[in-house]
C-alpha cells in the first residue's frame, strides 16, 4: 500500500520552522519524506510523503502538532489564499490502494486532528459530505480573516471540531484527489493585471481549460507577477497545452513569459508529453526513457 500525501503549511519564509516540521515528518517510521518546497511570496510550504495509511496518518499528526506550534495566522501574511496553519491535506492513491481508502483515512485523521487540536476541519474533493465543499476555493474563500463570520452559518458548520475558528491556526481541509500538478508562470512584468486576465483566461471556473485552476498574485520580493495554476488532470489537460495558452494571453497584452516552476512533484507522463510535444517525436514511447527501462527490464 502506498499513499501520498502533500500538506500546505502557511509558513515558507521561517527556514527553521519548516526544517523543523520537515524533522518531524521523517521522524515517522516508514514514511518517505519525498520533497519540500517553500515560496517566501506566498509564505507558503508543501510538503511531499508517502508510505501506508498508519504511517501517513502518523505523520500528519505529528506535522499539526509541530506547525500549530509555531504559526500564528493573526501576524501571517503572503500572496496565497489560506484559511489554516496547516492549510490543505490532500491523500492521494498511488499504488496498492483505493480512492475509497484514501476517502475513509481523510475522515479518520479529519476526526483525530479536530479532538487532538481543538481545530476546525472540513471534508474536500473526493471525501467531500457537502458537494458545496467539493472544491478547496470554495472553502477557502473568506480565508483566515473571513472565517468566523463564514463560520457563524449553519450550512459552514464543518464536518469535525468546534463551530468556531482556532485563535491562532483557523480551521484545516483534508481529503482525497487524484494526483495534480501544481504550476506557476512568471512573467516578465510587475502588471498584476495582466496575471489576473490571464488567469481568468484559462481556468475552467471563467470559461478556460476543463482541468486547470488558475489565480494571478504578484510575488514583491522579485517585483514580479505571476500565473498560479493546480492542474487537475494533466492526462486531459497536458501541462505543455497549458504554458502555451499562457504564452499567447501573454503576448496578447504585450508580456513575454520569463520563466515556469514546479511546486512539489510531477507525475514523469506529464514530462514525457511536453517532451513529446516540443521535440515532435513520432512515436514516442514512455519504455523509450533510459531510466524507466531499466526499472521495468528483468
Amino acid at each position: 500500500m502506498l499513499i501520498e500525501c502533500i500538506p500546505n503549511v502557511s509558513e515558507g519564509r521561517r527556514s527553521e520552522v519548516v526544517a523543523a516540521i520537515a524533522d518531524a515528518i521523517r521522524a515517522v517510521p516508514g514514511v518517505r519524506l519525498l520533497d519540500v518546497s517553500s515560496d517566501p511570496s506566498h509564505n507558503r510550504s508543501v510538503f511531499t510523503l508517502v508510505g501506508d495509511a498508519a504511517g501517513v496518518e502518523a505523520a500528519v499528526l505529528a506535522l499539526f502538532e509541530r506547525a500549530l506550534a509555531t504559526i500564528d495566522l493573526r501576524t501571517h501574511s503572503g500572496e496565497h489564499p489560506r484559511l489554516g496553519a496547516v492549510d490543505v491535506v490532500p491523500f492521494v492513491p498511488i499504488e496498492g490502494v483505493t480512492m475509497a481508502d484514501c476517502v475513509a483515512l481523510a475522515k479518520r485523521v479529519g476526526a483525530a486532528v479536530a479532538e487532538r487540536f481543538r481545530l476546525p476541519v472540513y471534508l474536500y474533493e473526493e471525501a467531500a459530505t457537502n458537494p458545496a465543499r467539493r472544491n478547496l476555493e470554495d472553502i477557502r474563500r473568506g480565508e483566515f480573516e473571513g472565517l468566523a463570520a463564514k463560520m457563524a452559518a449553519p450550512e459552514w458548520a464543518p464536518d469535525f471540531g468546534p463551530g468556531a475558528p482556532h485563535p491562532t491556526a483557523g480551521a484545516t481541509v483534508i481529503g482525497a484527489r487524484m494526483p495534480l500538478i501544481a504550476y506557476n508562470i512568471n512573467l516578465a512584468t510587475n502588471r498584476l493585471e495582466v496575471a489576473k486576465k490571464i488567469a481568468a483566461a484559462i481556468r475552467h471556473s471563467s470559461g478556460g481549460f476543463r482541468f486547470v485552476k488558475a489565480a494571478g498574485f504578484m510575488l514583491e520580493d522579485r517585483g514580479i507577477a505571476q500565473v498560479s495554476m493546480n492542474l487537475t488532470n494533466y492526462e486531459k489537460t497536458p501541462i505543455f497545452r497549458v504554458f502555451e495558452a499562457v504564452k499567447r494571453e501573454a503576448a496578447r497584452h504585450g508580456v513575454q513569459v520569463l520563466e515556469s516552476e514546479i511546486v512539489g512533484l510531477i507525475p514523469a507522463a506529464a514530462l514525457h508529453a511536453a517532451a513529446e510535444y516540443y521535440l515532435q517525436i513520432e512515436g514516442f514511447r514512455a519504455d523509450q526513457v533510459l531510466e524507466n527501462k531499466l526499472r521495468t527490464s528483468t
